[in-house]
């Protein structure tokens, strides 16, 4: 995985500060120690080096799970602590001291000392056990464990904020976003991952015509969503996933490292994604769950704008696109009119719906 330039940078420089460091100390016991300079930039060299392979142990670690392995690593620190408020000196005192003195010959100062070393490794044990048993816990934990230890409390942000949303490329260059996020229906922060706003430059520069279009449209679109005061658009760099794995791959794990929810078009996208756990937002599914459903007998008004298959059917439209034939209306085309809806067909390309002309009582 190709390291992002920022961190780069924070690695450059801690290597500087860990060789100053080392030429410093040097300098400082000339007429004692007399450490060269070159024993110490190679000690600041180590030092760093050291460090620096943590942190690239670490890289799959987020600052999410640093603050939950933090918390479990307290309950574990605070359940230690109250375990060593058991009399340890008395028990320790009841079950040792005597047998020691008796039959090894000990001297109290002796046992004093094998005690006190005794009460600190158990003390070390319990604290660094139990810190460990509360860290791992927490971090198997999902955010309702933490809402059920800790009531009225959730580690994600609050509902009239609502979770973060990850768009992929698809759901950018739809152009819907704008008008659903404007509605009021969704909140939260957007997040678009740096690569997919990558590949959509890509798109727009070297696509095919209708592809740099689409992908000119997309950027527009995330213009006007930055542009809006009541819409919150972050670029989120994605350090923490493997560039060479598929787009799908990456924005699902990009979603879950973000707590966040998933908005595509991407139907089978949007099946992986669930099958993960992942909340998902499919435009699909909200664009058919919001087409009107027509009933037979209501009454429409509708514009005939072309001749249908028969030489009495006029054609028109409605507003979500499905065709509506009229019988013995071929006379009003060019003009809106009441209709009748007498029976619907469904095909493979939508609903048709087939109306009479309406006649008023």
């Amino acid at each position: 995985m190709a390291s992002h330039p920022s961190v780069n940078v924070a690695r450059l420089s801690y290597l500087l500060v860990c060789e100053a460091a080392g030429v410093a100390i040097a300098l400082s016991t000339r007429g004692t120690l007399d450490i060269s300079i070159g024993t110490g930039m190679l000690g600041g060299l180590g030092v760093a080096a050291f460090f620096i392979w943590v942190e690239t142990l670490m890289k799959g670690f987020t600052l999410r799970g640093f603050s939950t392995a933090s918390f479990g690593l307290g309950v574990g620190l605070f359940c230690a602590w109250l375990l060593t408020r058991v009399e340890i000196s008395n028990l320790l005192d009841l079950a040792f001291r005597d047998k020691l003195q008796e039959e090894k010959g000990v001297s109290s100062i002796q046992v004093d000392v094998l005690l006190n070393a005794l009460r600190l490794a158990i003390d070390v044990t319990l604290f660094s056990s139990l810190g460990f048993l509360g860290a791992v816990l927490a971090l198997r934990s999902n955010r309702d464990d933490f809402a059920f230890i800790i009531p009225y409390v959730r580690f994600r942000q609050d509902s009239a904020s609502g979770q973060p949303i990850v768009l992929d490329i698809e759901a950018v260059m739809d152009g819907r976003v704008h008008g659903i996020f404007r509605s009021g229906f969704l909140h939260g922060r957007i997040i678009v991952p740096r690569y997919v706003l990558d590949a959509m430059q890509k798109l727009a520069a070297f696509g095919s015509p209708s592809d740099r279009q689409r992908a000119q449209r997309g950027l527009d679109s995330l213009e006007q969503l930055q542009s809006a005061k009541d819409i919150q658009v972050s670029i989120h760099e994605s350090v923490l996933v493997d560039e060479s794995d598929p787009m799908s791959k990456r924005l699902i794990e990009t979603t879950r490292l973000l707590g966040a929810r998933l908005m595509t078009l991407d139907d089978n996208l949007a099946k992986v994604a669930k099958i993960q756990g992942l909340d998902v937002l499919n435009i699909h599914e909200l664009d058919e769950a919001l087409k009107p459903t027509v009933a037979v007998g209501e009454r429409l008004r509708v514009a005939l704008v072309r001749a249908g298959k028969e030489d009495h059917q006029a054609v028109g439209y409605l507003p979500d696109g499905a065709m509506i034939v009229v019988n013995h209306a071929v006379a009003k085309m060019g003009s809106s009119v009441d209709v009748i809806v007498v029976s619907t067909l469904a095909t493979a390309s939508g609903t048709m719906v087939f109306a009479e002309l309406y006649k008023p009582a």
